[in-house]
């Protein structure tokens, strides 16, 4: 399927946004895991506690990065599916969040408004690569 050339660089954009996004964490995670915890005012008191947020956040979060990267090169539209689908969920867990133990603080509140934004921007950029492009008439 052809896409028109604007929907694939902003998609590629969105892809990289989201890429370095995840990799700022991951790296944060695997240098400093209590940097992490930090942000949400949690302290690790032992070695798993460490070892998980460094798997989780650092681990986990360079695969997904790299993914990103790779569909941003090479399958755009895998890509952004990939991309909202991750924003939307991260949104949903705090939504439930909030339906479960109460209302989130700053970070959280802040987080749940960027990962609803990036969440429905991939939304529209999958319409937009979904379109099809009309052939040029001479």
């Amino acid at each position: 399927m052809k896409h028109t050339r604007a929907s694939l660089i902003l998609s590629r954009i969105y892809l990289f946004f989201s890429a370095a996004s995840l990799l700022m964490v991951s790296l944060m995670a695997f240098s400093n895991p209590q940097s992490v915890m930090d942000l949400v005012q949690v302290k690790l008191s032992n070695n798993d506690a460490f070892s998980s947020i460094r798997g989780v956040y650092g681990g986990v979060g360079l695969t997904i990065t790299l993914a990103l990267v790779r569909w941003a090169l090479k399958d755009v539209q895998q890509g952004v599916t990939f991309a909202s689908v991750l924003w939307g969920l991260y949104a949903i867990s705090r939504l439930l969040t909030i339906s479960m133990e109460g209302p989130l603080g700053a970070f959280g509140t802040q987080w749940l408004v960027i990962e609803s934004v990036l969440c429905i921007l991939g939304i529209s950029l999958l319409a937009a690569l979904r379109r099809p492009v009309a052939p040029l008439h001479h």
